[in-house]
């Protein structure tokens, strides 16, 4: 069996016969699994973070936003790290730092000490991702890089839906600490793992030496316009609709350097040397495309692992622990069903595999518009287990599709950039979700209060009835009728939450389905050799 990597030098044929890529493949997977898990383990624990630290709901918020910034930020820098320093060293380095960082989360004694070091988690864990995709692109031929990045997308995929149920069950009956010190074992046990069983490709030791022999230099200032950029764009995602979007200044301001990093990094991107950023890369057809189904599938499966646990703590009184456990079943679907996408991205042209994908993600989003008061455990269960079926008919052959035709020197690049669009389309999947959400839920609340007026027969009606029930138990008529229309309002605002629900869904249904028809322009792989030049 081929080697997943392979050291230069005199050891090389030795590493070659003793090196599973499978088991690198495990153990690569592992670290990844824990680094993608802290992107949703602590959105449920932020109610015992607030409590715990003392602190606002607002504030607490912080704890993701921090995350995700300077996740979304170390993605940029990592390729060229890995490829100048080699990315097994890289690897361990970013490993062991966010190992020691999560400890130190666990530990942390107030809030400016959390978000210090979950920034360091989120540089540490911006770099794991891209690095492991690269490690396994070079570990498989390319006719077994399906199956292969199919445990990847066990643990990309998995650990979201994963990281509410644990969180739950641990802040519930323990602390929201062991959110991230259960990081630390696991950790520690990855790191050594990696150190043993990962080696360098004769490949990337020849370029990296090539690049110390040419004296190429990282691009400082193409990196500092795109991570202004996606640090300010995350920041207005994350922040905008907690503070109001345009009418704070700080979301106003954020908004106004984003733009102008963006304006002023593409005409540096494109006469750099050696840049930051191949945006050459993303205006292909094949990769251009496979990044916009990467934002989409981000914004879906990031999008549904928050909005799903909110919705049943918030209307349905399920406790955080419930919550992620009506995720769950969808979780064991998708990691069936991530082996079986493994097994069809070798047999069938990857663009047909993410067009049906998708197709089955609308309908489960539709699905979900039939949610209802009365909407019991097994609801959300299913629904969830027709998303589990989609995504990795997307998500496999994205990722095989996307490194169709790369040279090897483009894999690195590739890899950030994938992970960079799947980490904002998640941010801009919960922003939409968000806006949706707090609009509509303002407008079918306002609708609905157009009916609840003495002149309106069905609110008269009401109204008596529960002023009876309420006096029958010993209410004066006064507290009876300030009773009937306290219950009323309440019911109201409830009505209108599930409506607001529904539109959410809705909306996620129609950025699903618009995948569909971008997948089909993807052009066909050659299946045996895992794709063609590029085109």
């Amino acid at each position: 069996m081929a080697t997943a990597a392979i050291t230069g030098g005199p050891g090389a044929k030795a590493a070659r016969r003793s090196t599973n890529p499978w088991l690198v493949a495990i153990v690569v997977a592992l670290a990844v699994f824990m680094e993608v898990l802290d992107t949703t383990i602590a959105n449920v624990a932020l109610r015992y973070i607030s409590g715990g630290l003392a602190i606002s709901s607002d504030e607490a918020s912080w704890v993701v936003t921090t995350y995700l910034v300077s996740n979304a930020i170390a993605l940029i820098a990592s390729s060229f790290i890995a490829q100048r320093y080699g990315r097994k060293q890289f690897y361990l380095v970013c490993l062991a730092m966010f190992t020691i960082a999560s400890i130190m989360c666990g530990l942390a004694w107030d809030l400016p000490s959390l978000l210090f070091f979950r920034m360091i988690q989120g540089f540490a864990g911006g770099g794991m991702v891209p690095v492991s995709q690269s490690i396994l692109t070079d570990a498989f031929p390319p006719a077994k890089r399906g199956q292969a990045f199919a445990i990847f997308g066990v643990a990309v995929v998995v650990a979201p839906v994963v990281g509410p149920t644990l969180g739950g069950w641990l802040s519930d009956n323990f602390s929201w600490h062991w959110c991230f010190l259960i990081n630390g074992p696991v950790g520690v046990f990855a790191f050594i793992l990696v150190y043993f069983l990962v080696n360098e490709s004769e490949e990337t030791e020849k370029k990296r030496q090539e690049m110390r022999r040419k004296g190429i230099r990282f691009d400082i200032v193409g990196f500092l316009l795109v991570a202004t950029f996606l640090g300010s764009l995350e920041l207005v995602l994350d922040r905008g609709q907690i503070e109001d979007w345009f009418d704070s200044t700080f979301v106003t301001v954020a908004t106004m350097i984003c733009v102008a990093a963006l304006a002023a990094s593409i005409p540096w991107l494109l006469t750099a040397k050696n840049p930051a950023v191949d945006v050459r890369l993303i205006a292909t057809r094949q990769f251009g495309s496979c990044m916009i189904v990467m934002l989409a599938i981000g914004a879906i499966l990031i999008a549904t692992t928050q909005f799903v646990p909110q919705v049943l703590q918030e209307n349905y009184g399920y406790t955080a622990t419930w919550a992620g456990l009506a995720l769950s079943p969808g979780g064991l679907v998708t990691m069936v069903m991530m082996f079986m996408a493994g097994q069809l991205t070798s047999r069938f042209q990857p663009k047909y595999l993410i067009a049906i994908g998708a197709t089955i993600i609308a309908f489960s989003m539709y699905d979900m518009t039939r949610l209802s008061p009365d909407a019991d455990f097994g609801f959300f269960v299913w629904s969830r287990c027709i998303l589990g079926l989609g995504l990795p008919l997307i998500f496999i052959p994205i990722t095989a599709a996307s490194y169709d035709g790369l040279r090897p020197d483009q894999t690195d690049q590739a890899s950030a950039l994938i992970n960079a669009a799947r980490n904002t389309g998640g941010s801009i999947g919960v922003s939409v979700a968000s806006n949706v959400l707090a609009h509509r839920e303002q407008w079918h609340q306002s609708r609905l209060v157009e009916h609840i007026n003495p002149t309106d027969p069905a609110f008269h009606e009401a109204m008596r009835g529960m002023q009876g029930f309420f006096m029958e138990r010993g209410a004066s008529m006064a507290d009876a009728q300030g009773q009937a229309m306290g219950l009323i309002g309440k019911q109201v605002g409830l009505q209108a939450s599930y409506l607001a629900y529904i539109d959410v869904f809705y909306v996620l249904a129609i950025i699903s389905a618009l995948a569909v028809p971008l997948a089909l322009i993807l052009r066909n792989v050659n299946l045996k050799a895992g794709g063609g030049g590029m085109h």
